[in-house]
């Protein structure tokens, strides 16, 4: 048999009060798609930035084609044909579609001034982008480009580069279905053509779709491998959380609340034409599915203060108030979740205790200045509730993984006891052990009374959180779902524009 087109041996890794990685092997074959698992933090994302060239191990091996290998950097990981698509997109949006593909490899004229040949650029790149089906030409500018187009894109780029390994991180966190599916189809496109793939996610439906293998780590270590015939849901995760995660029955109606958050004609700046008009009660969860675009996360931004309203008003227990800023919402105990945990969520070269006080900082504050044992007593209590698993509440939170990153974006806003929550996307790119957890403390924190705005795109997450679904599509709020007409298929009905078949439309509000 072939030798292994990439194989890593024993390889270890130590942070400052962190043990990544503990001597994790594994091996992928030409033509084979490898999934990576584990939960956040079990190491997944160092080991393969250590095999792309942004970290490198303390110890261990990594061969490639049989043959021992040093990968001091990113040029040296390509040069081995050795492709990282990161979760978070490494594209230039200044530029288009060629220069992004060629980057730091474009083709000159000969001659001391050494231009750019954008003719032969555009000659290279477009047969790359024809194979994979990507309607846009080299000259396309990337900002104008949809997340999923923007994937293959950096698909693209790996190509070029001929390579022989493609790892991918999370590609379809923020994809839709059809986005996915086209996905899906490039990497066994991929596999076809002979090129590895080791493929990080969470969605473990799409590992049992298109993966040939599973490696899974936990807690820096190999926990073990499944075959192809062996990738059922309930092995994953048995070797990913070392247990069986206790099975969560659908959500049920809960008893009617008195209102805490009502909103009346909201319009947004998005979608000024639709009015927006829902009420949650106290204990409740209601769910906000659609497919991208539908203008979910508008509705919270201008709820949240962060986008003004074109019209339309919001109260809170019966209270009109006025959000013209975070500061207001706040102040009226409105907290918002968003959707991005690194860009707006966090300050992620901040400390766990930093941004967990930030948001409070005026009840930290005596005469202007911050009680330093009060922020601490604050971060530490939030922490130790959330069970965030880090060294201490002075490190960093980009040195975190994502579900502990997301469990420090709801302690800050946990420690202003707020009236009304949402939560943008709660659990994307985290895994199914935090995912659990999250939905434990969102069952929690609405059996107290606080009101719990669930926006989110994955179906199986609104089905079993949501005690009511308010489906959008195009900025408009097509209904609201409740009771046995809460299905996957009628939800998905609805998200593209369609009135439900043989039965009455969803009601537009929830009672009062």
């Amino acid at each position: 048999m072939a030798a292994p087109v990439l194989e890593l041996r024993r390889i270890e890794k130590r942070f400052p009060g962190v043990h990544a990685l503990k001597g994790v092997s594994l091996e992928v074959h030409a033509g084979e798609v490898l999934a990576l698992l584990g939960e956040n933090g079990a190491g997944k994302s160092t080991l393969m930035k250590i095999v792309g060239g942004v970290e490198r191990p303390d110890a261990g091996e990594v061969l490639v084609a049989g043959a021992p290998v040093v990968i001091r950097d990113v040029q040296a990981a390509a040069a081995l044909g050795i492709a990282f698509i990161h979760q978070e997109l490494n594209l230039l949006d200044n530029l288009d579609v060629a220069g992004n593909v060629l980057l730091g490899r474009e083709p000159t004229y000969g001659g001391p001034l050494r231009l750019v040949d954008r003719a032969r650029m555009r000659a290279i790149v477009r047969p790359l982008l024809e194979e994979l089906g990507l309607r846009m030409t080299p000259s396309t500018p990337v900002a104008g480009l949809s997340i999923a187009q923007q994937q293959l894109v950096e698909i693209a780029k790996a190509l070029s580069i001929d390579a022989r390994v493609i790892i991918m991180d999370e590609p379809t966190s923020s994809l839709t279905p059809a986005e996915t599916t086209r996905l899906h189809a490039v990497v066994a496109e991929l596999r076809r053509r002979g090129t590895a793939v080791i493929y990080i996610t969470h969605r473990l439906g799409e590992v049992e779709a298109i993966a040939d293998r599973a490696v899974v780590l936990r807690d820096g270590a190999n926990a073990g491998a499944l075959a192809k015939d062996e990738l059922t849901h309930d092995r994953m995760i048995r070797l990913m959380v070392g247990r069986d995660l206790e099975a969560a029955a659908p959500a049920a109606e809960p008893a009617a609340g008195a209102p805490r958050l009502r909103v009346a004609g909201l319009r947004t700046t998005r979608y000024p034409q639709h009015a927006v008009s829902f009420t949650v009660g106290r204990g409740e969860i209601p769910g906000v599915a659609g497919l991208i675009g539908a203008g979910r996360s508008e509705v919270a931004r201008a709820i949240f203060g962060i986008d003004p309203p074109v019209g339309g008003t919001v109260e809170i227990d019966g209270a009109a108030v006025a959000l013209n800023d975070p500061v207001d919402a706040i102040r009226a105990g409105v907290c918002l979740v968003p959707e991005d945990r690194r860009l707006e969520g966090l300050i992620v070269d901040f400390t766990i205790r930093e941004n967990v006080s930030l948001p409070g900082l005026e009840r930290q504050a005596r005469y202007g200045l911050v009680s330093g044992g009060g922020e601490r007593e604050t971060a530490e209590a939030m922490s130790r509730r959330l069970r965030v698993k880090a060294p201490s509440i002075d490190v960093a939170a980009a040195t975190l993984s994502g579900g502990n990153q997301q469990k420090v974006v709801l302690a800050k806003w946990l420690a202003l006891e707020p009236k009304v929550l949402i939560v943008d996307e709660p659990t994307r790119g985290i895994d199914v052990g935090a995912k659990a957890e999250i939905y434990a403390l969102l069952r929690e924190l609405a059996a107290a009374g606080m009101a719990i705005v669930m926006i989110s795109s994955d179906m199986e997450e609104i089905l079993r959180v949501s005690d009511r679904v308010a489906v959008m599509h195009e900025g408009r709020l097509e209904g609201i779902l409740a009771g046995a007409e809460r299905t996957e298929p009628n939800i998905m009905t609805l998200a593209v524009g369609r009135p439900l078949p043989d039965a009455p439309a969803a009601s537009a509000a929830p009672p009062e």
